[in-house]
């Protein structure tokens, strides 16, 4: 009697069938778990270092004085009329953020395999949680960047409101970009070894320390593809008052990035039946 009690009262968990089911309401239900995941990334990104959250103020800084030295003075790369050390800070700060949230939440799933294997929830909440996290980041090192503008005389305009929009975009880039990833990582590992290259590559070809009007024009929609494009010039408007970025521009970005975005959940919907197997 007591084992028919056990089999009456067991619950059977199974995948949602169809590529195209996905269960909204179910997401909403296991919200305070993303925000238990991102702070759990936030503090073991920290844990037992020296100078704590100042890292997050020495990375950009360090980087945005070597492009400062190398390209701004000795190959003389143009920045549109402002200073080189601001132009290039402001396009750090949401290449930082997208930078640190692609590999994180890349190399999330096999971070949290014993989770995967032990416990039922949406799989979904690993990835943007590990993607989200390095928000903190970004307002940790905004300050720095409103100190510069300080030191150059440079005033924030109105489009500053649209930055909340170009980080959501950001976000989007790297969860969507990472929807493809990080189940790729879960089956073939050497995948994650790509990851610094990705990165670095993708770094040379966005406009962090060059402007885009150095790319020929006819390029320039091949170009738009990248959505850290759009994210880039938009945040030099928004922060520095630079003329507005190109609306082409920007809408080549966005559709780019929600191609990457439905095409990444349908993947990672048909891969997820098999994380816990193959981690």
């Amino acid at each position: 009697m007591k084992q028919t009690t056990e089999r009456e009262n067991r619950i059977l968990i199974q995948p949602s069938k169809g590529l195209f089911h996905f269960n909204v309401k179910e997401l909403w239900q296991y919200h305070e778990l993303l925000y238990f995941l991102i702070w759990r990334e936030v503090k073991v990104r920290y844990k037992q270092t020296m100078i704590g959250g100042a890292w997050a103020i020495l990375q950009p800084v360090m980087t945005m004085a070597i492009f400062s030295i190398i390209f701004g003075r000795f190959a003389k790369i143009p920045s549109d009329g402002l200073p080189y050390p601001v132009f290039t800070y402001a396009a750090l700060l949401p290449w930082m953020f997208f930078a640190q949230a692609l590999t994180r939440s890349g190399a999330s799933l096999v971070e949290n395999a014993n989770l995967i294997t032990k416990v039922y929830f949406p799989r979904l909440m690993i990835p943007l949680g590990a993607a989200s996290a390095p928000i903190v980041d970004f307002m940790v090192s905004f300050m720095v960047l409103l100190g510069l503008m300080a030191w150059y005389g440079i005033h924030p305009t109105w489009g500053i409101l649209a930055l909340p929009l170009l980080l959501l975009l950001t976000l989007m880039t790297a969860f969507s970009v990472n929807l493809w990833l990080s189940p790729l990582n879960v089956k073939y590992r050497d995948v994650g070894h790509a990851f610094p290259f990705l990165v670095q590559f993708w770094m040379y070809a966005s406009p962090v320390a060059y402007p885009l009007s150095l790319i020929p024009e006819k390029w320039q929609f091949l170009y738009s593809l990248n959505p850290m494009v759009g994210v880039i010039e938009g945040s030099r408007w928004a922060l520095l008052g630079k003329q507005s970025p190109n609306f082409m521009t920007m809408v080549i970005s966005v559709i780019a990035v929600m191609a990457l975005f439905l095409g990444g959940l349908l993947y990672f919907k048909k891969m997820e039946r098999t994380f816990a197997d193959v981690i």
